[in-house]
């Protein structure tokens, strides 16, 4: 009984019809069995008197569930919102369903949504790490159980867990390199938790092209927050206090650099004339700021696409995870007039005179 209403069962449509359950039964789950005009008698009546398939009970007879659980960090970026396109693109078009949660950038957050997923019976689990999470033991109990766990984006090494990422190291790299070629000597690196891949790698790009630079490592040009609106701004008032200000500045995500960027912009430094600025993830609020922030791209699409045919590919195909290797997916140097300085800027607006 529900809020007085009886709930409509197999044996009431079996009733109905003058049928066995058995047969009820097998029509719901459209049996070769029963033959066409039996199921479409059944389903009728079914939709008629307002019966409820209840997808537990059969997920516990068959063991099975049919859904996929997602973590991510937060669902309000556009990278994650085009990742979960992707994936359910992909699952949905192999009949699976997504139980999608968001950690908040949390770990406790996290550990309670893969209890939840647990209980819910999910077939497999596609994860993108919180900001502090410093291990996966929440993890365990669905390895421990055959449940395969993928990871995305943010990862964390497993032999049992395939990852799926860009090359973060290489883009950092690339994008600190272009920062040195327009001139830039000082150049403040504006990241997240280095517990994280993601920061950590892109971190390990920026020092790397500095020293291959001959520019010196200044521990006092890492700045270390959260990576919000909010650390943008405090970022800013940070590089206003400095002796001497930075004449470029890398933040490892475009929301943050351009909060920063707006706020010193407010303070009258100009940009790129006085510092250069790149962010990171191609964010489309990057080309509605000016100067257009030069940033790296990589699609959010294309990753959860990949990560969910890795585990449809397991789930239906029995592709072992453990021979599915890391895949490490291409991205995409930008070049936007917040990192081009003064000399390039004058010549690019000479020719368009001409």
């Amino acid at each position: 009984m529900t809020d007085g209403i009886k709930e409509i069962t197999i044996y009431d449509i079996a009733k109905k019809l003058n049928i066995s359950a058995a047969t009820v039964s097998r029509g719901l789950q459209d049996h070769p069995r029963v033959n066409k005009d039996t199921k479409k008698m059944i389903m009728d009546a079914a939709e008629e008197m307002g019966y409820r398939y209840n997808s537990i009970a059969s997920n516990l007879r068959n063991k099975k569930s049919n859904i996929i659980g997602v973590i991510v960090p937060r669902l309000n970026s556009n990278f994650m919102s085009d990742a979960i396109a992707g994936i359910e693109n992909v699952v949905n078009s192999n009949n699976y369903n997504l139980f999608i949660s968001q950690s908040l950038e949390s770990m406790q957050k996290e550990v309670n949504n893969a209890k939840a997923m647990l209980n819910n019976r999910v077939d497999g689990l596609l994860v993108s790490l919180a900001y502090d999470t410093t291990n996966i033991d929440h993890f365990e109990p669905f390895i421990k159980r055959n449940i395969p766990v993928i990871f995305f984006d943010r990862v964390f090494e497993h032999p049992s867990c395939p990852q799926i990422y860009i090359d973060n190291y290489k883009a950092a790299h690339e994008i600190t390199t272009q920062l040195v070629k327009e001139g830039c000597k000082r150049i403040v690196h504006i990241t997240g938790n280095l517990l994280r891949n993601v920061y950590s790698e892109r971190f390990r790009g920026y020092k790397t092209a500095l020293e291959e630079n001959h520019i010196p490592y200044d521990d006092n040009l890492l700045i270390i927050n959260d990576l919000s609106t909010i650390a943008g701004i405090a970022a800013a008032h940070r590089l206003l206090a400095m002796p001497q200000l930075p004449d470029g500045v890398f933040v490892a995500n475009d929301i943050c650099a351009i909060s920063c960027m707006q706020t010193l912009k407010k303070h009258g430094i100009r940009i790129p004339q006085d510092i250069a600025f790149a962010g990171f993830n191609n964010d489309p609020t990057g080309c509605v700021i000016e100067p257009n922030l030069t940033t790296v791209n990589y699609k959010g699409y294309e990753m959860g696409e990949e990560a969910a045919k890795l585990m449809i590919s397991h789930l239906i195909d029995k592709h072992d995870l453990k021979e599915m290797h890391t895949l490490v997916l291409q991205s995409e140097l930008l070049v936007r007039q917040s990192s081009i300085r003064n000399n390039k800027i004058a010549a690019t607006n000479n020719e368009l005179k001409q």
